[in-house]
């Protein structure tokens, strides 16, 4: 076997989230050797080629080339962006187990779980608690952010995702089946607008063009949506009818002309300005229109206008603008309200969302007993949704966050909920803990996707509270950071996962410790 080889096999299992194992006979010196390669974005039972990237010390990577034979379990996609061709390479990379049930969606995410902590969690059987369905499989996220590109080279302006496995192509995913309702007719119309002005996307490799994403989020309670336009500064002349229209004038042989220059930036001269707002006037107008059309059951909560001038291929607010309405809605969950802007973290399914936080309030209720006491720390905090949903119980809560932004919003959605015994304090867990006089008697922990920062661990065992729990939006750094509680005198007492992420091989995971001592 050598390296760039295509190679046949047979997938027989998949670990988290989405690394293979596929079993692959070669004849070598007259006999048949087995292997054992990991491969990504195929499915248990499918039969493949791959190109072998990685033979190192027995350690075998392979990039997938062709599926030849498909799972029994698969069914055909109802989703008409997912495939796989061996000309043109994946589709839309969002949704692996398009072609599985539900039921077999959730299954499979079971026993990944169990491979992750069965060989860790003692007594697993007993404590476990399966994977929990998202409420709504389809329509369920409530954010997604698009970017404009072409899908080949030369091609039209399209809006959507990126194929799986390209920086640069674009494919618009007008029927997606995950995205919130409404979002493709806004999608759609968007792409179209600008189609026919003839406007330029925003090139990642010149740093040239006009158009970078759109942001679209949806209140799962009402039904509002918002909708942010981001773009770079740069405009030409003329926009109606010119060909290369969102050009970057930098490049153009005319920056003195133009009024000078703002950072990095041309300043655009009082005609492009003018320009510019008749233009996104006019998409305004036109998206506005979809709340009269059959079947739109959505209203506008408002549409936006952000600037973004930095290279990084990242959404970035330099400066948003309201085109119409307002540039927040209101979200529910669990009896409270929460504000949400364009740029504010809020879980992406709000139906499995409170799912999710009904069971770290049940874990945290059964480990405390009943009663959650003085002071509870909510470590990274977010925008204090999990703070709020335990302070009926409590007498105060502590949350603790290093997004400024969030913190910022935690206060105001706690104000708004009457909540006057959550606190919010903005800063890294580890240096921020060494400021708070007042000791935790218990602690829910949301770390980013890495996990928990070893030195932070330290500080959180010291506190020796009863019982704490950990949510995880990658529940491989959860099976790295439990061996450190379980030394410490911590015991697993549950532990399950939550899908917030249908289609998809994204899991929660959930889990309540309770010191050995207490249980």
């Amino acid at each position: 076997m050598k390296k760039g080889q295509i190679l046949e096999g047979n997938v027989t299992g998949l670990a988290f989230p989405a690394k293979a194992k596929v079993i692959t006979r070669v004849e070598e010196d007259g006999e048949v050797k087995e292997y054992t390669a990991s491969v990504k974005n195929v499915l248990p039972g499918q039969k493949i080629t791959y190109r072998l990237t990685r033979k190192s010390h027995g350690n075998f990577k392979g990039e997938v080339q062709q599926i030849i034979e498909s799972s029994p379990q698969e069914k055909e996609s109802s989703c008409p962006h997912f495939g796989f061709s061996s000309k043109e390479g994946p589709c839309c990379g969002g949704c692996l187990y398009q072609t599985l049930s539900y039921e077999d969606q959730l299954k499979l995410k079971e026993e990944q779980l169990q491979e992750l902590f069965s060989g860790l969690v003692p007594g697993f059987d007993q404590i476990y608690e399966g994977a929990l369905p998202s409420p709504e499989q389809h329509f369920y996220r409530n954010k997604m952010e698009y970017s404009f590109g072409d899908s080949v080279k030369g091609g039209p302006l399209e809006l959507g995702m990126h194929r799986r496995g390209s920086f640069y192509d674009v494919l618009s995913v007008e029927k997606c089946c995950i995205a919130g309702k409404g979002f493709n007719e806004i999608l759609a119309v968007t792409r179209d607008f600008f189609r026919e002005k003839g406007i330029a996307f925003y090139r990642k490799g010149s740093h040239r063009g006009y158009l970078r994403h759109l942001l679209v989020r949806k209140a799962h309670f009402n039904g509002e949506i918002l909708v942010d336009l981001v773009t770079a500064d740069y405009l030409p002349d003329s926009w109606e009818g010119a060909e290369g229209f969102g050009t970057n004038s930098r490049y153009d042989g005319r920056r003195d002309e133009r009024g000078g220059l703002h950072g990095d930036h041309p300043v655009m001269t009082p005609e492009e300005v003018q320009q510019e707002e008749e233009l996104l006037q006019e998409w305004k107008d036109r998206l506005l229109l979809l709340e009269k059309q059959e079947g739109f059951d959505s209203r506008f909560a408002g549409i936006l206008h952000t600037r973004n001038n930095s290279v990084a291929d990242a959404v970035k607010d330099e400066g948003t603008e309201v085109l119409y309405g307002q540039d927040f809605f209101t979200e529910k969950l669990l009896g409270l309200s929460f504000k949400v802007t364009p740029f504010s973290f809020f879980q992406t399914n709000s139906a499995g969302a409170e799912v999710l936080y009904q069971k770290a309030r049940d874990y945290i209720m059964e480990g405390a007993g009943g009663d959650l006491g003085n002071v509870v720390y909510d470590l990274y905090s977010g925008t204090g949704t999990i703070a709020q949903i335990l302070s009926p119980a409590a007498k105060e809560v502590i949350g603790i966050e290093i997004v400024e932004e969030a913190v910022e919003a935690a206060k105001v959605n706690a104000e708004g909920n009457g909540l006057s015994n959550c606190h919010f304090i903005a800063g890294d867990v580890l240096k921020a803990l060494d400021d708070v006089e007042k000791k935790p008697d218990y602690i829910v922990l949301d770390p980013p996707r890495e996990g928990l920062n070893p030195k932070a661990m330290t500080k959180i065992v010291d506190y020796n509270v009863p019982a704490l729990i950990y949510i995880a939006c990658k529940p491989t750094s959860l099976q790295r950071d439990l061996p450190y509680f379980m030394e410490h005198g911590y015991q697993v007492k549950k532990l399950c996962g939550v899908d917030m992420f249908p289609f998809t091989p994204n899991l929660e995971a959930l889990c309540l410790l309770v010191k050995e001592h207490e249980a």
